[in-house]
């Protein structure tokens, strides 16, 4: 291990604020954005730098309490905030550095997607990032990264040049190709198994500012052809194209007409990476399918694209989510969707199918931790409502949909997208030989399992911890 410096982590050294029961902004710190989860961590101590960092990592250990990372606790786990242990509040930490030049932004961990967005957009550049702009970075790019520019760019984490790792002993360490390589290709894709990364390095590629893109909207009868349709584009689509089917209610907005607000709909939401008048030409069938009900594609700043469904995912509400791959997408996969993601229990829920393909693909499968690359569909069920009374309707929609679609899904899944479905589900994710390389990497960083308030990979000989 290759320490960059150390620095007297008793608790006095500690910079910045702490958070107690009753403290003024101990209730709002504390709030996730899967309003299912009330957790009351015994302090959250919010840090003002990465030697903050290092000194909530060792109280924690010297106290002997669990720990829990908050970036921008938008993981539907809610693993952002612990009971009775210490939340390690990163949010103050969200400086970004953009260098035009050398086609490189320098991240802090508790920034989100949408300021990133906004910083690289100044100079024409992005990386791929979060669907949602309130994303905290942290967790998306450690968890793999999709997003709309994955078929272009491939996920976030095949655009990290390196990291600053606080490790489960309290020391500050880099991670890249040459130094800690190792824990270099844990981080991509691994979630925050290894450490606290308090300082991303991506790679940044010509995007924009403004890109053809947003969303076309057909009545729920049209979406078996529709889909079809959709599937068959994909499938030759160039990589420029990112794309997903989105079963949604149609939201009471003036492009909608009256009568369709409220009803089952089906988008289809598109951002070509390329140039605008090239991507009129690419996307010409898909836009000329039907014709749409409703058409929002049109040349928009990427940032709008990126805040396309930012209104339909508010922070709070309850959340579940379920999700996997597909090795296929027959006619009979589509029926299936279709009979359920058109008969949602609450408006609010959502079911997206995302193409993948193109530059995901021909990253090789050995190359991070990352557990799927060859899928061609990821499919994302997101249930959403505001009262505890629907729980288990909702609950019992998502899992009913989870289980009709299995015959096509691979066993593997993007773990960003799911709840807590305890230790089996992790290994499957990764299948089994990577998942033995985590092991063993975890027993090198964190021997201990001090960070596994998360998608936990477990050292080999100690038990797997309650999920969060």
């Amino acid at each position: 291990m290759t320490d960059l410096f150390e620095r007297p982590t008793a608790m006095a050294g500690f910079k910045g604020q702490v958070l107690m029961t009753g403290d003024p902004g101990y209730d709002e710190a504390r709030r996730v954005f899967n309003g299912m989860f009330d957790r009351r961590p015994e302090r959250i101590m919010r840090c003002s730098d990465t030697f903050d960092v290092i000194a909530a990592v060792n109280t924690a250990r010297q106290l002997g309490l669990p720990l829990s990372v908050y970036g921008g606790g938008h993981g539907v786990t809610g693993s952002a905030v612990v009971d009775g242990g210490i939340c390690i509040d990163l949010r103050r930490l969200d400086q970004i550095s953009v260098d035009p030049e050398a086609r490189t932004v320098k991240v802090a961990a508790g920034a989100t997607w949408g300021a990133v967005d906004a910083a690289t957009q100044e100079h024409g550049l992005a990386v791929t990032g979060g669907r949602v702009s309130s994303t905290g970075v942290g967790g998306l790019a450690l968890g793999s990264g999709s997003g709309w520019l994955e078929r272009k760019l491939g996920f976030t984490c095949d655009n990290l040049v390196s990291a600053k790792v606080v490790t489960a002993a309290g020391k500050l360490v880099l991670a890249d190709k040459r130094v800690n390589p190792d824990l270099f290709w844990g981080l991509r894709g691994g979630g925050g198994n290894f450490g606290i990364v308090t300082e991303f390095t991506f790679s940044l590629h010509e995007v924009g500012p403004i890109v053809l893109g947003g969303m076309l909207m057909y009545p729920a009868w049209a979406a078996r052809d529709l889909v079809r349709f959709w599937r068959d584009f994909m499938t030759t689509a160039p990589d420029e194209v990112g794309s997903a089917v989105a079963f949604i209610t149609a939201p009471p907005i003036d492009a909608v007409p009256e009568p369709v607000r409220g009803q089952p709909v089906v988008g289809v939401i598109v951002c070509y990476a390329g140039p605008v008048e090239e991507g009129r030409e690419v996307l010409a069938p898909l836009l000329e399918f039907g014709p749409p009900a409703v058409n929002l594609v049109q040349p928009m700043p990427y940032v709008a694209v990126q805040q396309l469904i930012d209104d339909g995912n508010p922070k709070g509400m309850r959340n579940y989510w379920n999700a996997d791959f597909l090795a296929d997408l027959p006619d009979e996969a589509i029926d299936t969707l279709v009979a359920h993601g058109t008969r949602p229990v609450s408006p609010l829920s959502q079911v997206i199918l995302v193409a993948g393909g193109g530059a995901l693909a021909r990253v090789p499968e050995e190359a991070t931790a990352f557990g799927q690359r060859t899928a061609p569909w990821n499919l994302h069920m997101l249930s959403m409502w505001p009262d505890p009374a629907a729980d288990e309707a909702n609950i019992a929609h998502t899992r009913a949909m989870s289980a009709a679609m299995r015959p096509w899904a691979t066993g593997r899944v993007y773990l960003n997208f799911i709840g807590d479905e305890g230790p089996g589900r992790v290994e499957a994710a990764y299948g089994p030989e990577k998942y033995s390389q985590l092991q063993q990497l975890k027993q090198v960083w964190d021997p201990d399992n001090v960070f596994c308030h998360n998608q936990n990979v477990a050292p080999r000989g100690i038990p797997v911890q309650p999920g969060p």
